[in-house]
């Protein structure tokens, strides 16, 4: 799963809290619901953690839903597309293996803050269809883009499509082993699965 891309450009320094921005009021709302869940996507409560009034949210926000889908763009643009961008940067110098590669050891190195946005947002699309159809964007995607990796390296289109689906629940299965305190991949078992991929075969 992405989630382990680092939410650092989504929390603000210190500064940047005291002036309230919309970005800021998204990283408290990160922060919030990683120590209490959507529960505590609430404004007074964000507002105090902030340090300000209730009349900057609505500044930025026509409401609390308004709040939840700028949270889950940049779930995306920082879980996803900014993992995606980074591994296609150089894309002329490496092989699809290699993105491959870089993929799966920017997805199974742990990442405590990001690891605990991954969980929230997972918990919250089981009560909030809005936020399950997000969800599912968000997989679809990931899934797609490790298919088009196998693709370039070689694999049929159904087969890409199969083994991307399999990367994707062996992923899954690591957060989640890991989340409940399980070891870390080690390197070589994150080159292994890489291995393991794109052999040949139908």
């Amino acid at each position: 799963m992405y989630h382990t891309a680092a939410y650092v450009g989504t929390v603000p320094d210190k500064s940047a809290v005291r002036k309230a921005s919309r970005e800021s009021w998204i990283a408290g709302a990160f922060e919030a619901l990683q120590t209490g869940g959507i529960d505590a996507l609430r404004v007074e409560p964000l507002a105090l953690r902030l340090g300000v009034t209730k009349g900057s949210f609505y500044h930025h926000f026509e409401n609390r839903r308004d709040l939840h889908l700028a949270m889950l763009d940049a779930w995306e643009q920082a879980g996803t597309s900014a993992i995606i961008t980074a591994i296609d940067q150089h894309a002329e110098d490496s092989t699809p293996i290699d993105r491959l590669h870089r993929l799966a050891e920017r997805t199974m190195v742990p990442d405590h803050f990001s690891d605990s946005i991954e969980n929230g947002i997972r918990a919250w699309a089981r009560t909030d269809p809005v936020v399950a159809e997000a969800a599912g964007r968000v997989d679809a995607r990931r899934v797609e883009y490790a298919a088009s990796l196998l693709r370039a390296s070689g694999l049929s289109p159904a087969a890409a499509r199969r083994r991307a689906q399999l990367f994707y629940r062996v992923l899954i299965g690591e957060f989640m082993w890991r989340s409940s305190g399980g070891p870390t991949a080690t390197a070589r078992e994150i080159r292994e699965t890489v291995e393991l991929l794109v052999a040949p075969g139908r």
